[in-house]
């Protein structure tokens, strides 16, 4: 299957190198020196990787045959898709490749449905998953345990159990609004009851 590894940014110096928004948790693997990509759109590749470098905390590529700026700038916003077997899982136990996440429907813990998995955004404290809510908006989940309690590959569904706002922060505005309308009728109550006492 295809999947894909690496957007292309901006040319970086004079000697073909560019910066990529790096889409999986192995670039290692998919983005080592020789590997040869599919690009997105197919005019422009395939691409073999010449060598690459972190600079800045930012990952940046050469490819054979683009040796000057104009040519790394030709590349940019080019999506890099790599062949990986399907069957293939990660060495690591309880680490998952992105095409598996993608599609899981995103639950909590009873039952209840907030959305689909449609990316994974590989950030450089954690990665997060970007869910798809039914009425079309988006929210953004952070991969970690304390949050996403159970991954379920054999049932498609990804549990999550979230701290309260991260799901939906109008409805804690909501609740805070309702807690606060019921604090100002309680003291109005009260001071009614006052006041007709020292009537």
């Amino acid at each position: 299957m295809q999947l894909v590894v690496a957007r292309i940014g901006r040319a970086h110096g004079i000697k073909g190198e560019v910066t990529v928004e790096v889409r999986t948790d192995e670039p290692e693997l998919r983005l080592g020196p020789g590997a040869v990509l599919r690009t997105d759109p197919a005019s422009t590749g395939p691409l073999t990787i010449e060598s690459g470098r972190v600079h800045s905390g930012r990952l940046l590529l050469r490819f054979e045959g683009v040796h000057d700026r104009t040519a790394a700038e030709a590349l940019r916003n080019t999506l890099l898709i790599a062949e990986v077997d399907p069957t293939e899982l990660p060495e690591e136990e309880d680490e998952y490749y992105d095409h598996q996440l993608i599609d899981l429907d995103v639950v909590l813990a009873d039952g209840t449905e907030v959305g689909v998995i449609t990316e994974i955004s590989h950030l450089p404290s954690q990665d997060l998953f970007i869910v798809e809510r039914p009425d079309g908006t988006e929210l953004m989940i952070p991969f970690v345990s304390e949050i996403v309690s159970e991954i379920d590959l054999e049932n498609q569904r990804a549990v999550i159990t979230p701290p309260p706002g991260l799901i939906d922060d109008r409805a804690v505005i909501a609740s805070a609004r309702d807690a606060e309308t019921q604090e100002r009728d309680s003291e109005e109550a009260e001071e009614a009851g006052a006041e007709e006492r020292d009537a």
